[in-house]
């Protein structure tokens, strides 16, 4: 008999794509992303392209877990009752769209969710939080950027430490130490805390950089920085994915048995 497997599902980008002038929409996904689930949570990354917030029930019922990933674009200021700050800037109305309701599904539904950068900045503003949308122009706050000329390797190389939380999951990811160093791509960041997050690690200049969603029946978290990077490289990487996978893959079961007990 074939073992079960378990699937974490991960919402599309929406992007206009081509040369000559001539652009068509793409659906895309990071290999990154999808890598890191399924070597560092020992899980299937599925993606459903076109699906809207109606079918959002629906297709939760067939998944063990929900990973909202990072992204060129931003969430749309609109959401936090502001203005574009800098048009420039990529955005992707469809995935707010998608996004921002599936975090409270996920919640209401005990899903288990990780949210990394952008997926991080949509926890927070689908529970009524707010975000800086340059965070390097506030002040007292450092440039999270990174160097975009640079590669990859670069780019995603440790660049600040964090603080931990005594006594969270985060800290007991981490070894048990209170700080360590962790890479950091972005621009935007928390200004307000949503009222149903609690932080659990802060940068050197006070932005928030993890957090908990507060009173969740599951895996339940979010990061700013990026521990998808190679994430078998890195122990506190590594103990991200290792405990998300263990959340989705005891959903996996409840979500078997539920099923068998239909069937009898």
């Amino acid at each position: 008999m074939n073992k079960p497997t378990c699937m974490v599902w991960l919402p599309a980008d929406h992007r206009l794509m081509g040369d000559h002038g001539h652009q068509m929409p793409f659906l895309l996904l990071g290999d990154k992303y999808a890598r890191a689930v399924k070597v560092g949570s020992q899980a299937q990354p599925v993606m459903f392209p076109l699906a809207d917030t109606g079918q959002i029930s629906e297709l939760l019922a067939l998944v063990d877990g929900v990973m909202l990933t990072g992204s060129p674009s931003n969430v749309h200021p609109s959401h936090f009752n502001e203005d574009v700050a800098d048009p420039s800037l990529p955005l992707d109305a469809d995935r707010d769209l998608l996004t921002l309701a599936l975090v409270k599904a996920c919640v209401h539904e005990g899903v288990p969710l990780l949210g990394i950068c952008r997926g991080f900045q949509e926890i927070n503003v689908a529970l009524g939080g707010t975000l800086h949308q340059r965070v390097h122009e506030v002040p007292g706050m450092l440039d999270h950027r990174e160097p975009k000329a640079a590669p990859p390797e670069e780019q995603y190389a440790p660049r600040h430490c964090i603080r931990l939380a005594p006594g969270s999951v985060f800290e007991a990811w981490a070894g048990g130490q209170a700080e360590t160093q962790v890479n950091s791509l972005h621009g935007q960041g928390i200004a307000r805390l949503a009222a149903g997050l609690e932080p659990l690690a802060h940068a050197p200049d006070g932005l928030v950089e993890a957090f908990a969603v507060r009173g969740a029946r599951t895996f339940a978290y979010a990061v700013q920085f990026h521990p998808e990077w190679r994430c078998w490289e890195t122990p506190f990487y590594a103990a991200i994915f290792d405990a998300f996978g263990r959340a989705c893959r005891q959903r996996m079961n409840l979500r078997l048995q539920a099923a068998d007990l239909a069937r009898a």
